[in-house]
């Protein structure tokens, strides 16, 4: 997991070039995973795991809220 680094070449209206670089984040967040965790631990659930996974941190802070 990490980043990648993407270069591309831009080409301007007045026909110079200048080089572009973006990084792509991979791989699955922290907020992600921790949503998982918590939600596979409460409810045995693999399904509703990887629902609240796809929430995150919206999960997360919900949980903390509503169970804690």
């Amino acid at each position: 997991m990490g980043k990648e680094i993407i270069e591309e070449i831009e080409e301007r209206p007045d026909g110079s070039k200048k080089i572009v670089k973006r990084s792509v984040e991979k791989g699955v967040t922290f907020g992600s995973v921790l949503a998982m965790v918590i939600s596979f631990a409460t409810w045995k659930s693999v399904g509703w795991a990887i629902i609240h996974g796809l929430m995150g941190w919206v999960y997360v802070i919900y949980f903390m809220i509503k169970y804690r």
